[in-house]
């Protein structure tokens, strides 16, 4: 028997589905179009067994859908602009960039192998030319992995995010959105991250559990008093701006509307009531600082208080003047004194540094008491994040909350609980979605700002482009009715030098496929997609953000379905990710394993949920992989090179009751199979496959072969041939979405050279619904006729005593408990044969089986197989009945043992 090689196998058909276009989106096609909306993995390096995981189960849906008869539109797509390729450059060439460098036409950057290189500054050109050049590199290596992995990607349909194309789709809509008022440049406090100095959005910040202390610091109250406030930011006391305690607080109430004097830096701030201080949380009362937090931010924008800024874009403290404006002190000489031990300290040195101050002026009250409490970080930042007032661009999101939680319901979520998780993000936003980001490798605004007469920039006179068709770079391009040389000039204007999120280019990817503006046939036929596939913890972004744009562009939901995947975890229920250091490459898992092992693995976990890695899942699809290909073979040497033609005739020439029964249930399980996939359960259609394949291989094929092989040319044996044969077709073609490669090698060996199994379609719904029906009534009347002829006395028998239960009964006794019977008792004999030391195939001196008689009498329908599997002869089967079991009891003798 030949023994099957994925190494070999997987490069054959990479080449040949290649070669010859399997998975190519048909422009002129009759079919029904399924559209999906692939993620664009960002192009940061490797990818790792989570991606494996999450882009294997949609392109189990996708190779479904192409064997159900759909014309799929299935696109990759590569996220390469934005921070994760910035930082992969940086480290990976030791350079970074410094925009006021002129560009070096000869520079040649060469990867470093020091572990603390100097870092070597270059042009703003040069550093963008580079990132070009690696992420187009790492796209390489993605592409072929998947590839290996079998992903049924249209690899005509790629994509990039940097691309000109859809840069220019970024710009137009910003521009659509500009000219509909939902987008606004204003100064405001923005969370920031002081380690990439950029702002964040929302959806890009994570809580992180951290270890810190609280201060009680006391404040005195001008004409007498004391208020002790305690904080777990005691360094943002000189940005200070009002303490408050809630309305009901009768510990504060007699100072409400008075003056307090923040310590070392001598300021009058008013002491305010307010409800957004706890009673219950510290001492009560808060000092309210610009800014400590997002809460902050709230309660400055409703009082209308001033914003003292003290920390930099770099996370410094800056300079300040206590002898006037907004951080005017009563004692100017002493503020200057004690801030000058925090000037040019980062903020945890500062933290430290005020603590030592207040100690020493009797300001600390006690001794910091340790807390545990959630920091807020940018996801892909090491340090806290900062809230520092910017000029920044904004997609007024807040205003139109209701309606985007609306457009859920015009999505159907996969699981439907994902929906929730949605709508509580939608629910809890606080903030606009910042846009705007301070870094270079990006779309780029197509804004530019007009200068007045004095050389001063106008933020609220906005030039934009007449119309994007191309991307255009304002920092090379003067806007309309403008000249190169009156940039930066008196009269002339400004670019915006900031780039977009990049959340903003990918929440495009609808439109990006459809190719929106250029082509309103295609997009008319593409959108809304069919599907958005992507895993539950980017809803917040990925998700969410196609849903605005989408809304704001089109009044649409951009799909009709989201199908949500889960993570990878560790043991310790750990995301495997490349931030955390933990994640596997797949390729050597994919040599030692195979890529349809890998895939089974992905498969064995259904939406939403996560998997704990486990390599033991591995080793089973490498067996079943096994097991698929040496029943095949084994199906092939019963067959005599016969090229049976799949499903449809397999009721012409199966004639054997057992043979029926069996092709009955696999009939039923395949629609149950399918139905599945339609409901993207693709876990519980592959558990039905494979329960249905092994009971083909451990009880069908050993109750049949003998038959098959001693009845070659006779109807019994021309029965067992094509129930085979068709059982293997079922189980191709139900496996192939899992298992591409195996079922492809055996497709070509024995049904069809010419075409691929992938091209190949399911059989039709009803079809299968009329044959099993088909089936069912010809193994019902083989059973009735068999129980009319019995010399057995059923009138006294449990399930037939009487003739108007004996109807009712038989419909429960057809072909699912035909077969029941038939491999329980063949399972049963194997099993005592085993315990005895025997193969299935050692001969008996005696079978004995007590049964009932219903049980009995079906025992007729497959009681030669039973001799045969067995190894008996008909003589030496005793049968007595035995009424009320639920399972025949068996006993074997063995020829050798008296």
């Amino acid at each position: 028997m030949a023994k099957y090689s994925h190494i070999e196998i997987e490069k054959k058909f990479q080449k040949e589905w290649d070669k010859k276009k399997i998975y190519a989106y048909q422009t002129q096609s009759n079919k029904k179009d399924f559209v999906i909306d692939t993620p664009p993995p960002t192009v940061s390096g490797s990818l790792h067994i989570g991606h494996i995981f999450s882009y294997t189960q949609t392109d189990i849906i996708a190779r479904f859908k192409r064997m159900s008869g759909k014309n799929v539109f299935y696109p990759m797509g590569w996220d390469d602009n934005g921070l994760p390729t910035e930082k992969r450059v940086q480290s990976l060439y030791a350079i970074q960039c410094d925009p006021t460098l002129n560009y070096d036409p000869h520079f040649k950057a060469q990867k470093t192998t020091e572990k603390k290189p100097l870092y070597k500054a270059i042009s703003r050109q040069n550093f963008l030319e580079i990132c070009e050049q690696q992420v187009l590199e790492d796209e390489i290596k993605y592409k072929n992995l998947w590839k290996h992995i079998a992903l049924s990607v249209d690899w005509d349909q790629n994509y990039r995010t940097i691309s000109p194309y859809s840069q220019s789709l970024a710009q137009y809509s910003f521009i659509d959105l500009y000219k509909k008022n939902l987008v606004e440049n204003r100064l405001s406090p923005v969370p920031w991250d002081t380690q990439f100095q950029t702002a964040v959005a929302q959806a890009d910040i994570e809580d992180r559990q951290k270890q810190t202390f609280y201060n009680d610091i006391a404040f005195d109250i001008e004409g007498g008093g004391q208020l002790v406030i305690s904080t777990t930011r005691p360094e943002m006391l000189p940005a200070c701006v009002t303490i408050c305690a809630h309305p009901t607080d009768d510990r504060y109430k007699k100072f409400f509307g008075k003056q307090a004097i923040s310590p070392l830096f001598k300021r009058k701030v008013p002491i305010l009531s307010s409800e957004h201080a706890n009673p219950e949380k510290g001492t009560g009362i808060l000092m309210i600082c610009t800014f400590g937090d997002m809460e902050d931010v709230a309660f400055c924008k409703k009082q209308n208080l001033a914003i003292l800024q003290i920390i930099n874009e770099k996370g410094f403290f800056i300079d300040i003047d206590f002898t006037s404006g907004l951080f005017k002190s009563e004692n100017p000489l002493l503020a200057k004194k004690y801030y000058s031990e925090l000037k040019n300290l980062r903020v945890l040195q500062a933290r430290k540094k005020i603590i030592e101050l207040l100690k020493q002026s009797k300001n600390l009250i006690g001794d910091p008491k340790p807390h545990t409490h959630y920091v807020k970080f940018y996801e892909k930042g090491d340090f806290p994040l900062e809230i520092i007032p910017k000029r920044q661009w904004y997609i007024k999101i807040l205003d139109h909350k209701q309606k985007l939680l609306e457009q859920a319901n015009q999505i159907k979520w996969h699981p439907s609980s994902m929906k929730k998780r949605y709508e509580q993000w939608v629910e809890g936003l606080n903030q606009d979605w910042c846009i705007s980001r301070q870094r270079l490798y990006g779309v780029p605004f197509p804004v530019w700002y007009k200068i007045d007469d004095k050389g001063s920039i106008h933020y609220d006179q906005v030039l934009i482009p007449h119309k994007i068709n191309q991307a255009l770079d304002p920092l090379k391009q003067a806007p309309p009715d403008f000249k190169e040389e009156q940039r930066n000039q008196a009269m002339g204007f400004k670019a915006d030098s900031d780039v977009m999120d990049t959340w903003a280019t990918s929440s495009l990817t609808p439109f990006i496929n459809s190719r929106w503006i250029f082509d309103k046939t295609q997009h008319a036929q593409f959108f809304p997609a069919d599907l958005r596939p992507q895993a539950h913890e980017i809803i917040r972004t990925w998700a969410f953000y196609s849903i605005v744009k989408s809304y704001f562009h089109e009044k649409k939901a951009p799909w009709k379905n989201i199908a949500i995947s889960g993570w990878v975890i560790t043991p310790d229920k750990i995301k495997m990710s490349k931030s955390k250091g933990n994640a596997l490459t797949p390729e050597n898992l994919i040599k030692t394993y195979s890529a349809d092992a890998v895939r089974y693995w992905s498969a064995k976990t259904s939406l939403g949920q996560d998997t704990i890695y486990d390599e033991n899942l591995f080793r089973t699809g490498k067996r079943l992989v096994t097991k698929i290909f040496n029943a095949s073979q084994f199906v092939k040497l019963q067959l005599e090179n016969k090229n049976w033609k799949g499903l449809k005739p397999c009721c012409d020439k199966i004639t054997e009751t057992i043979d029926r029964a069996w092709m009955k249930s696999l009939l039923d399980m395949q629609k149950q199979a399918l139905d599945n996939l339609e409901e993207y359960k693709h876990k519980k259609a592959l558990e039905l496959v494979e329960k249905h394949f092994w009971l083909f291989c451990d009880n069908y094929l050993e109750l049949t072969k003998a038959r098959v092989y001693q009845s070659k040319g006779r109807k019994e044996g021309l029965s067992g041939q094509q129930s085979l044969s068709g059982s293997l077709y079922c189980f191709l073609q139900l496996l192939a979405p899992y298992m591409p490669y195996v079922t492809e090698e055996i497709w070509k060996d024995q049904y069809d050279n010419s075409s691929s199994l992938h091209q190949s379609l399911y059989p039709d719904r009803n079809f299968l619904i009329q044959m099993s029906d088909k089936l069912s009534k010809k193994v019902n009347d083989n059973i009735l006729k068999n129980h009319k002829s019995s010399s057995l006395n059923f009138e006294t028998s449990d399930a037939f005593s009487s003739q108007a239960t004996k109807a009712q009964n038989l419909k429960q006794l057809d072909t699912d408990s035909l077969l029941d019977e038939a491999f329980f008792i063949l399972e049963e004999i194997r099993n005592q044969k085993s315990a005895l030391g025997k193969s299935l195939a050692s001969p008996l001196s005696q079978l004995k089986i007590h049964a009932t008689a219903e049980q009995i009498s079906n025992f007729d329908l497959y009681k030669a197989d039973i001799e045969r599997a067995s190894q008996v002869d008909s003589k030496n089967i005793i049968l007595e009945k035995k009424p009320n079991i639920q399972k025949p009891v068996v006993a074997i003798r063995l020829k050798d043992i008296k």
